[in-house]
């Protein structure tokens, strides 16, 4: 079975396209290697032992869409995760966000619909449940969505709606998978988050502080309503989330009457503190980290957390790894990263 994957030399694409070869899927990707490299395609041929072919493509030009599905025939499914995703950013450049994450998605299903692709997996959000109060904790697929916290959050809401209603027409069905913070790398190291310029995201800011490449990492606000007064996540392994897709995949197919339209939380059901997290961190390097305490940051909730029992009972999945073994394989990932650039 051939399964296109968008976005495919990101964080989390190029961790599911090895686990899709894994499971012996035939894989086609594309990506436009604005936030990644196309020496990814590389480490994931040495992971996997099998070619993957990667096309330089943009969701944002149907053109370019059309001639990878035009290329490649026999495309049964796609896995859709190009999109920008940083939180901060989407509120100082909204219209770059609703660019690219919502009419680009809207361009992809046009090229799927012209050529009968009718199954797709979405790369969603828990940000999709905007500011969630804790007595609505863990927050479940049937809890009221709320109004986005962020242009990020409300691109992947409005994605979510765009999907829905073209599933009701009978031309496509869509699992929607609302990640909760993918962290980690492979076990060989030879892929992991690797964001370009300043990190977005608290675990490679970790990582690059203890290797030198930052001075400082800011915890952004320690007044929240919370145990330690820092934020609450659900920090999934990229592996584990990897899986879900490849999981995903196969409730699509094994369900061909199902509903149209399914979403899952993917995470494990466990929230943990950014001092936690930098704690994990600290015992599993043996580094001590320098950090500072900073002002609250725009977009951001207070705390969120999954129940995934739908995923368990449905696709058949679950996480598997500990936010120990998510901060050593970063870990690794980056001293990795280090090795490269010293003998480059």
């Amino acid at each position: 079975m051939k399964v296109l994957v968008t976005g495919a030399t990101g964080f989390i694409g190029s961790h599911t396209v090895v686990e899709l070869q894994h499971a012996g899927y035939d894989v086609v990707g594309i990506d436009n290697f604005e936030n990644s490299t196309p020496n990814v395609i590389k480490q994931v041929e040495a992971i996997t032992g099998k070619t993957f072919i990667c096309e330089q493509a943009d969701i944002r030009d149907k053109k370019s869409i059309h001639a990878v599905l035009q290329k490649h025939g026999g495309i049964q499914a796609v896995i859709h995760f190009a999109a920008y995703k940083a939180v901060g950013e989407s509120v100082a450049e909204p219209l770059k966000y609703y660019g690219n994450n919502v009419a680009g998605t809207v361009n992809l299903l046009n090229e799927l619909q012209e050529k009968d692709i009718t199954d797709l997996v979405f790369s969603s959000s828990c940000t999709v449940y905007g500011n969630v109060s804790s007595d609505m904790l863990p927050v479940t697929e049937e809890t009221p969505l709320m109004p986005a916290f962020s242009p990020y959050g409300n691109t992947k809401q409005i994605c979510e709606e765009v999907l829905r209603d073209q599933s009701q027409t009978g031309k496509l069905r869509v699992v929607s998978l609302r990640y909760f913070n993918p962290i980690g790398a492979h076990d060989s190291a030879r892929i992991g988050e690797l964001p370009i310029g300043v990190p977005n995201n608290l675990v490679p800011f970790i990582t690059q502080t203890a290797i030198g490449i930052r001075k400082q990492l800011t915890v952004f606000g320690n007044d929240y309503a919370t145990p330690d007064g820092t934020c609450i996540r659900d920090y999934i392994h990229v592996v584990d989330l990897a899986k879900a897709h490849v999981a995903a995949i196969a409730f699509l197919q094994q369900r061909k009457s199902a509903d149209s339209f399914s979403v899952f939380n993917i995470g494990t059901g466990k929230g943990n503190s950014v001092l936690e997290a930098i704690h994990s961190f600290e015992k599993v390097s043996g580094q001590k980290l320098n950090y500072t305490i900073g002002p609250r940051r725009a977009g951001d909730v207070e705390q969120i957390y999954a129940s995934c029992s739908k995923a368990e009972n449905e696709l058949k999945w679950k996480a598997e790894r500990d936010l120990d073994n998510c901060m050593l394989t970063a870990w690794n990932w980056e001293k990795k990263l280090a090795e490269q650039k010293q003998n480059a």
